[in-house]
């Protein structure tokens, strides 16, 4: 199985739009459409992050890539007319194979977490949490205060990682999720420029590489 010594981070271009809709697609089938990500490359608030696996490329299938894409949820999607924003955002066949992402969005002093995603057939292999670290640091490279993100409130994986990373819940937004209805809980960090907080991150980021291996992180300007 590969590990995270496999992988490397960077911002997002515009060639990875079509990797980043389809994963998109897969881990939000049913929330609401999927966000313009060439329009959010050029919002100067948006900053997006992608991880990639440096040995692995798009496969040639029918423009597709892999990452158990369920082809049910992108017929359903297209009936609906969301391929009207997106024609021509397809994966192409060679590109470097991208395992999941995440975007900021900056306003003043605080990093609002947008999204955070990874292909299906990728997940418990340590992208999402390379991805949040990265995140967290990509935040105090842009001079932010804290971060803050919404989660489901059955999402008790997901609230796990964030708490062991210094999130925690302020709030509650009642049935926030289109699907279901379901509330989701806002969870905040405390000041990222604070010591503890830059101790705790560099430990937790240790302790990430001792258990998934090295991976290449990006210097964020």
């Amino acid at each position: 199985m590969e590990t995270a010594k496999d992988y490397y981070v960077r911002r997002m271009r515009r060639e990875d739009v079509g990797q980043v809709v389809d994963i998109d697609r897969e881990a939000f089938p049913s929330i609401w459409p999927v966000p313009n990500y060439r329009r959010e490359l050029e919002n100067r608030l948006a900053h997006y992050i992608v991880v990639c696996d440096r040995g692995r490329r798009v496969p040639e299938n029918d423009g597709r890539p892999v990452g158990g894409f369920k082809r049910f949820n992108s017929m359903v999607w297209r009936l609906l007319g969301g391929d009207r924003w997106h024609r021509g955002d397809t994966a192409i066949p060679g590109q470097e194979l991208i395992l999941g992402f995440a975007g900021i969005w900056v306003l003043v002093d605080e990093a609002h977490l947008t999204n955070i995603a990874v292909r299906e057939l990728e997940r418990e292999r340590g992208v999402g949490e390379l991805l949040l670290i990265s995140i967290i640091e990509m935040s105090q490279k842009l001079k932010a205060i804290f971060v803050t993100l919404e989660v489901r409130a059955s999402n008790t994986t997901a609230q796990n990682l964030y708490t062991k990373y210094g999130f925690k819940q302020v709030g509650v937004r009642r049935h926030y999720y289109t699907d279901n209805r379901e509330d989701a809980l806002l969870m905040t960090t405390d000041g990222l420029s604070s010591t503890a907080y830059q101790e705790r991150i560099q430990d937790l980021k240790q302790r990430y590489i001792q258990k998934w291996g090295r991976p290449q992180f990006q210097q964020y300007r």
